[in-house]
């Protein structure tokens, strides 16, 4: 289990690290940081629809016979003040006992699930996974990690901070631009002397804006059968300044945006035109794959 800012992921699933087979893929749009994430505490209503879902997530694991069992949480419980009231909880209903990572367990896990999907080479490519309340970069190739750090600057954040109107006015754009300027200086350093063949983003806004370019064309998009696509480097800095000017209106009518990602992704096509534009990349690459398939290898190991 994944249990993200946004969305908590039930992965079940047996065979070996590289020939698995999916039992149960879930995806359940929680929203633990709604109305809390900058504030550090998990409001009511979130904190109650995370648990409702994890006694979903517990049905599962019951009627498909599971052995090993691993929740992983990231960012929004990472830095609520009520975490671990929530984690107690879960406990006491459940049973199941969360493990709150950080940032730099979350990069490494992200790194391999990645590494799972076979779109890393001998050359350098930049890992970026952009969550609800952190974005993971990680500067690696198919045998190593050489940078990896984990930024408090996810989308639901950002959405808090800066898209409070929409469409998002000029002025917060620019405004944004500069934020990410001083929070990611870190990034910037660490690959200065690296020249970035790829930039691959993992599963989240990636996997909708390949849905939107190939839905455009006239084609069938199914995940489960491109768990990785490579971009038009035009098509995509076309597609998210469309998503950047559109309006929630015009988001949420389209299909191939699933609800939690209909206001987020403005942010997100923010974040990752900035990081193309900066460090001038134009290959880009989406992968599937992300933390529970990093937490899933090494388990079937």
């Amino acid at each position: 289990m994944d249990l993200g800012t946004n969305t908590f992921h039930l992965l079940i699933a047996s065979g070996t690290a590289h020939n698995y087979q999916e039992i149960v893929h879930l995806h359940e749009s929680v929203k633990l940081g709604e109305g809390g994430i900058n504030k550090g505490y998990i409001l009511p209503e979130a904190f109650a629809r995370g648990i409702n879902t994890m006694l979903q997530f517990q049905q599962q694991i019951e009627a498909n016979g599971v052995e090993q069992v691993r929740a992983i949480a990231t960012s929004a419980l990472r830095s609520a003040s009520n975490g671990n009231d929530f984690i107690n909880e879960v406990k006491a209903k459940t049973g199941i006992s969360i493990e709150i990572i950080d940032g730099a367990q979350e990069a490494e896990f992200i790194y391999n699930g990645v590494r799972l999907c076979g779109c890393l080479s001998g050359g350098s490519s930049l890992i970026m996974d952009i969550g609800g309340g952190s974005v993971e970069f990680i500067l690696g190739n198919a045998d190593h990690i050489i940078y990896k750090q984990s930024f408090e600057i996810g989308a639901a954040r950002l959405m808090d901070l800066f898209h409070r109107t929409d469409p998002i006015p000029a002025a917060s754009i620019q405004a944004l631009n500069l934020y990410l300027e001083d929070k990611l200086s870190d990034l910037f350093k660490a690959v200065t002397n690296h020249k970035v063949e790829v930039l691959i983003g993992s599963s989240g806004a990636f996997e909708t804006f390949a849905g939107l370019i190939e839905i455009e064309k006239g084609e069938e998009f199914d995940l489960k059968k491109n768990v990785s696509y490579t971009f038009n480097e035009t098509e995509l800095l076309t597609l998210t300044n469309q998503l950047v000017q559109s309006t929630h209106q015009k988001r949420a009518g389209n299909k191939a945006i699933i609800p939690v990602r209909v206001d987020m992704i403005v942010v997100a096509s923010l974040i990752t035109r900035f990081i193309m534009h900066k460090l001038q990349i134009g290959n880009v690459m989406m992968c599937t794959n992300s933390l529970k398939e990093g937490v899933l290898a090494g388990m079937l190991d």
